[in-house]
């Protein structure tokens, strides 16, 4: 059966279907020794797809990570700026894997990496709605201000999908919220405080989906169940 390259490469292993597309658009990829186009697709019981001169081979077994990235670290697998990457702290792994969404520099917290492409893209797709749970410690609180989230807000000139805002505990100023989140914008939970009057200063993701960090320390990584992987595909 055809199917696009993108998601041939990322079935495959190769890379996720975005770093798939720009793989494709750089020139890489070749199907039956013919140069490859994004939006090509290709059928490996007759077609023969290359990386890099390199045909594909049957993908490893699926295998999913939970990192406990700490603050500090990029989600990505190379940086261009020479940042410490989260690619460094699952190097003892044998297998390839990517990560599965984002958490940006100064967050921490759980995060999934993977080599099963089609995974990570259900799980990062906007209509998943993948729960995703997180600590906020913000400054700039006074008693009742997670009243703000309960009115509309809308980044980028759209409205947010629903969320929660739960209060865990206060301190003068200071105050320790849960913010439960169905979808995924970019630096969402700081954009969402700071149009509430609070400043973030620190982040950290606690559960996504099924999953839970627990008391995982941070830069450790553990592999996830069989039954931990079904209960996400089920999600």
């Amino acid at each position: 059966m055809e199917e696009r390259l993108q998601k041939l490469l990322s079935s495959y292993g190769v890379a996720s279907r975005r770093e798939a597309e720009r793989i494709i658009l750089a020139g890489r990829v070749r199907v039956n020794g013919n140069t490859a186009s994004l939006g090509d697709k290709a059928d490996l019981s007759s077609d023969v797809v290359e990386v890099d001169g390199k045909p594909l081979k049957k993908p490893p077994e699926r295998v999913c990570l939970l990192l406990n990235k700490p603050r500090g670290y990029v989600t990505t697998c190379r940086d261009e700026k020479g940042r410490r990457t989260v690619a460094e702290l699952v190097s003892g792994c044998p297998v390839r894997v990517y990560p599965v969404g984002r958490l940006d520099l100064s967050s921490e917290g759980l995060l999934l990496l993977t080599n099963d492409g089609e995974l990570a893209n259900r799980l990062t797709h906007p209509s998943g709605g993948t729960k995703k749970i997180y600590l906020a410690w913000v400054t700039g609180y006074c008693p009742g201000a997670e009243a703000a989230f309960q009115r509309e807000m809308a980044l980028d000139g759209k409205p947010l999908a629903p969320f929660r805002v739960r209060l865990r505990g206060s301190e003068g100023d200071r105050a320790l919220l849960e913010v439960t989140l169905f979808e995924g914008r970019n630096r969402q939970v700081r954009r969402m405080c700071e149009l509430a009057g609070l400043h973030v200063t620190r982040l950290k993701r606690i559960a996504e989906g099924p999953l839970k960090l627990g008391d995982l320390p941070p830069g450790r990584w553990r592999y996830l169940t069989e039954a931990e992987i079904t209960a996400l595909t089920e999600t």
